[in-house]
């Protein structure tokens, strides 16, 4: 369960439809299928949380953050990744909602212009991949 988004899922029971679509590629990555965080999460998202942990490793975000289940993704340089579905807030600035977490990965200095975060290239939907990783992993 996500359970800082309880109420953005039960906002979104159109995206839950997507859950069982998007399972079949979570159950291939070597995440628990059954667990249900990782349904939510992509049906939030609109993301695949199998290819946001590609992306995160492939986009090197472990060079900064801590990540769990993310190879080397180890780093103290920002925050860590961890529990970011329990938050209140995206990087202090934007409510924790998925699509504004998608908002700030594809453009941090756009939402703040004082971050150290920089703009890497993230399309929209690599972007919403990488958010259904981060809010199913809790």
């Amino acid at each position: 369960m996500i359970g800082g988004l309880r109420g953005v899922a039960a906002r979104r029971s159109t995206h839950l439809a997507l859950g069982g679509v998007l399972l079949l590629g979570v159950s291939a990555c070597g995440l628990d299928a059954s667990d249900t965080s990782w349904q939510e999460a992509a049906a939030l998202t609109g993301g695949d949380p199998r290819v946001g942990r590609v992306l995160i490793r492939d986009y090197g975000c472990g060079s900064c953050h801590t990540v769990p289940g993310v190879a080397g993704a180890d780093a103290r340089v920002g925050p860590p990744l961890t529990g970011l579905s329990q938050r209140m807030y995206i990087a202090g600035v934007l409510p924790n909602e998925p699509n504004n977490l998608v908002r700030w990965i594809v453009d941090p200095p756009a939402v703040d212009s004082l971050t150290a975060m920089p703009r890497v290239g993230v399309s929209e939907q690599e972007a919403r991949d990488i958010a259904a990783y981060l809010y199913g992993m809790d």
